[in-house]
This record gives structure tokens, C-alpha cells and sequence, in this order.
């Protein structure tokens, strides 16, 4: 028979994933990132499932964090690897696509 303090007991807070954004270092909840992925044969893209196999990092959705995950190369160090010239492209024009900052 369960204590009285036992059965008043609310149910436990929904766990959220937490990552850190590789452009500002900020951490945040794993669903207001974009995650970008290394897939096994080198191809670098966007995930905006974030559910492709392969080696992920985050990034915040906003231009600044791109920009500077590009300029630094810390994409390259986040996804071990050096990121093609063509893949950088991809991800910079997906860049231009995003607000400067985020609204908020």
C-alpha cells in the first residue's frame, strides 16, 4: 500500500535534450537548433530532421552563428573533418537564408 506522500506525487517534468551551438557557444534546447551532419562518404549537409546517421553538431537559426561556424572552421573541428569547398557553400547560402539575429 503506497504512502500517503507517495500517491499525491505529480507526474515527473518531460526531460529536453540540451545542445551547444558551435557558432555562440550558447546551450540550448536541442529543438531550437539546426543540426548540421557528416554523412559516412564526406557529403556535409543540413538535417533538418535531425535524425540522419552520422556525425552532427548544432548551430543556433540565426546568420551570425553560421558565419562564424564557417569563418573559424569550427565546423571542421566539430564534424572531424574538412569540410569541401562545396559543402561550405551549400551551408553559406542556406546561411542567407536565416535573420541576422534571432528575434527575442
Amino acid at each position: 500500500m503506497p504512502s500517503a506522500s507517495q500517491a499525491k506525487k505529480s507526474p515527473r517534468p518531460r526531460h529536453v535534450p540540451q545542445r551547444t551551438c558551435i557558432g555562440c557557444r550558447t546551450v540550448k534546447p536541442k529543438r531550437q537548433l539546426i543540426r548540421v551532419v557528416r554523412i559516412a562518404d564526406g557529403v556535409v549537409e543540413v538535417d533538418p530532421t535531425g535524425k540522419k546517421s552520422g556525425r552532427g553538431t548544432y548551430l543556433c537559426k540565426q546568420r551570425s552563428c553560421w558565419e562564424a561556424a564557417l569563418r573559424k572552421e569550427r565546423l571542421d573541428r566539430a564534424l572531424k573533418t574538412k569540410v569541401a569547398a562545396e559543402y561550405r557553400r551549400g551551408l553559406a547560402s542556406y546561411a542567407e537564408t536565416l535573420p541576422q539575429s534571432s528575434e527575442g
